[in-house]
């Protein structure tokens, strides 16, 4: 599973900037997940839950979802994603292969397929809260 990976990865990574801000403890880590970055968040937030205990004791880790932010290549018009007008199906097909979004989503104003990807993936440490 590429949650546990991730987790570790977050994990590897907290402990860099800690290490670097010169932190004893670390109270919050803040994450950022990209809407159509293919992760199960149940499972990522077990996985952080189970690897507190490489450092992180006490460490509560937020984890929240970054909207996904798409651009016309036709008009330019930018515009959010949003799922609740597609079949369930549908929404299961982005979720396991983000880049068949264009061939269910089109730009809100021209109806274009053709648009890019501006926000929306990736994984990252927004914000790391600690004490000296």
């Amino acid at each position: 599973m590429h949650e546990w990976a991730l987790a570790e990865a977050v994990v590897a990574a907290a402990r860099q900037i800690a290490k670097k801000e010169g932190l004893k403890e670390v109270k919050e880590v803040v994450i950022k997940v990209g809407e159509l970055q293919q992760v199960e968040l149940e499972i990522f937030e077990f996985a952080l839950s189970k690897l507190e205990a490489q450092g992180f004791e006490g460490t509560e880790f937020n984890i929240s979802l970054a909207k996904t932010e798409l651009q016309c290549r036709v008009c330019e018009h930018k515009w959010l994603f949003d799922k609740t007008n597609l079949a369930e199906d549908t929404v299961e097909a982005i979720h396991f292969v983000p880049e068949v979004i264009h061939s269910y989503v089109r730009c809100a104003k021209c109806g274009s397929p053709d648009f890019k990807l501006l926000k929306g993936r990736g994984v990252w440490i927004e914000r790391l809260r600690g004490a000296k």
